[in-house]
């Protein structure tokens, strides 16, 4: 059984994928620059999840109006790890959420159905004051996942989920400095 609170993620030594659904303006725009550019907004705060599935539950698998485009962002753990050096839960009081460069929520991890499951994934709120950061240095590529994301979500709504199994990205528990796990754990 998984503990209650825990980061799974895809990454390697150097880099962590993020997960994020999008308008196809936006995803086309920067898949286009290899960027994120304009029409993104750079002026409100962006969240990141690195629970694939997560975001399929969120997303409706890329069938929500505004959200029909699954982009995996690749970032440096280095920027990611800032980013949680940064953060406030959103559960802590209602000044300091709104003085955080970066917001923190856990939420019920999901199945590839959509149900909630017994423990909890996290959201990370990139806020305006860092968002150039994340999107000109942290960043390191984006793929557009959606071809991916609807051929599983077909499988899986016809009832062959062990076929979709492949199609899912491998997640695994991300090694958090204990100053960080000090910092997302408090209180948990």
């Amino acid at each position: 059984m998984a503990p209650l609170y825990q980061i799974r993620a895809d990454y390697d030594a150097d880099t962590i994928v993020v997960y994020q659904a999008y308008t196809p303006a936006i995803a086309e725009a920067a898949l286009r620059a290899g960027r994120f550019v304009a029409p993104f907004a750079f002026h409100r705060m962006t969240w990141i999840k690195p629970s694939f599935l997560w975001l399929m539950h969120r997303s409706n698998w890329a069938r929500k109006p505004g959200q029909e485009r699954v982009l995996a962002v690749r970032m440096t753990r280095q920027g990611w790890e800032e980013a949680l050096s940064q953060a406030v839960l959103t559960t802590a009081d209602a000044a300091a959420v709104a003085r955080a460069p970066v917001h923190v929520q856990w939420d019920p991890e999901r199945s590839s159905r959509g149900a909630a499951l017994n423990h909890y994934s996290i959201q990370v709120g990139i806020g305006r004051h860092v968002i150039r950061t994340f999107t000109d240095d942290w960043i390191v590529g984006l793929t557009d996942l959606t071809p991916q994301v609807r051929k599983a979500a077909a499988l899986t709504q016809a009832g062959h989920a062990a076929k979709a199994r492949p199609l899912l990205p491998a997640e695994r528990v991300y090694p958090l400095p204990r100053k960080l796990e000090d910092l997302l754990f408090r209180g948990r």
